[in-house]
Order: C-alpha cells, then structure tokens, then sequence
C-alpha cells in the first residue's frame, strides 16, 4: 500500500465544478491583491496565525531554548499543514488547496519578521527581541536577514499561486465528473 492510497479517501479528492472555481478564483484573486498591497507585514489571518505561534514556543519549550524560539515559527506551519492533510483525508479538494494557501501565506508573516530582525521596528508580543534576531545571531547570519526573508517571501507567494493553480488543474481534469447537464444532442 502506498502511502497516496494511505493518505486519500476511496474515491480520491473531490471534483471541482465551474461554479467552485469561479467563487474560490475571486476570493483569492482578493486575498492575493491585499497581501501584495500590505505594507504592514500583519494580514487579518495573522491573528489566527500569531495564536498558533505563541502556542509553538510552549509546545516546543521541552527541547532547549532555539528550539523554543524556532518552536513559535513551527506552531505555525504546522497548525495549517495538518489541516492541509485532514482536508486531504477527508477528499475535499478545495479546502486542502485553502489550507495550503494558509500554510504558505505563513511565509509572508515570517518573512516580515525576518527581514525587520536588525531593525526590530515592528511589534512583538511578551519580548524586547524578535524569535528571527535571536536565532540569526545565534546562527551568524543576522547581516543577511532581508536576503533570507527574500527568499522566504518568494516561496509563500510560489506556494500560494501553485495551490491555486492545482485547484484550476483539478477542475480541468475533473469537468467531465461535475457537469451533469452535459449530454449528447445526437439523436439516436
């Protein structure tokens, strides 16, 4: 047994329709529009995201002090990938490719933290010094904070529009199992 006949219900991801297309299509095409337009580095999912963080730095306190810093970054990612693999057990197509959106929209929110790590101009919770200044200065890589966040930025926005883009591949390949209304005209 492989672990795709594991991980996926008997009859697979759901079929995507035209209508579920269009609908989930805008709110991104909206959602993306504002993250892009953002100056502040903090979406409105962010507060959900800020929650799962805090409780990352508790869930990880047991195993050392980086490890407890890093644990609010691991919160979370990890908090929206295991819905990501509920919704994918469960066969529901366009709620993995939300979850997914929602794991990768985290990389804009630590990419913001991670390039302000010198400068330490935005606002912390129960702290003095970002979780990103104290693990790049403990791993020597402080002066390149907004090269690295860069990069990070980059992959949320390539993993948001790659969801997006496989929830369209999955209509496409699915349309003939949602349109019930499509039938022959030939008379026989």
């Amino acid at each position: 047994m492989t672990i795709r006949d594991r991980l996926l219900p008997d009859g697979g991801l759901a079929p995507v329709s035209r209508e579920a297309l269009a609908g989930w299509l805008a709110l991104y095409a909206l959602f993306f529009i504002h993250a892009a337009t953002n100056t502040t580095g903090f979406l409105i999912i962010d507060h959900a995201n800020l929650m799962f963080h805090e409780a990352g730095h508790a869930v990880f306190g047991w195993a050392g002090y980086y490890t407890q810093i890093l644990g609010g970054t691991i919160g979370e990612l990890l908090v929206p990938l295991l819905c990501t693999v509920v919704f994918i057990r469960r066969g529901e197509t366009t709620a993995v490719v939300c979850c997914a959106c929602w794991t990768f929209e985290n990389f804009l929110y630590i990419a913001a933290y991670m390039g302000d790590a010198r400068r330490s101009a935005l606002p912390l919770v129960g702290s003095d010094e970002s979780d990103w200044t104290i693990l790049f200065r403990h791993w020597g890589v402080l002066a390149h904070d907004t090269t690295i966040a860069a990069i990070v930025r980059g992959v949320g926005w390539m993993g948001m529009i790659a969801a997006v883009a496989w929830l369209a591949w999955r209509h496409l390949t699915s349309v003939d199992a949602v349109s019930p209304y499509r039938r022959s005209y030939t008379r026989t």
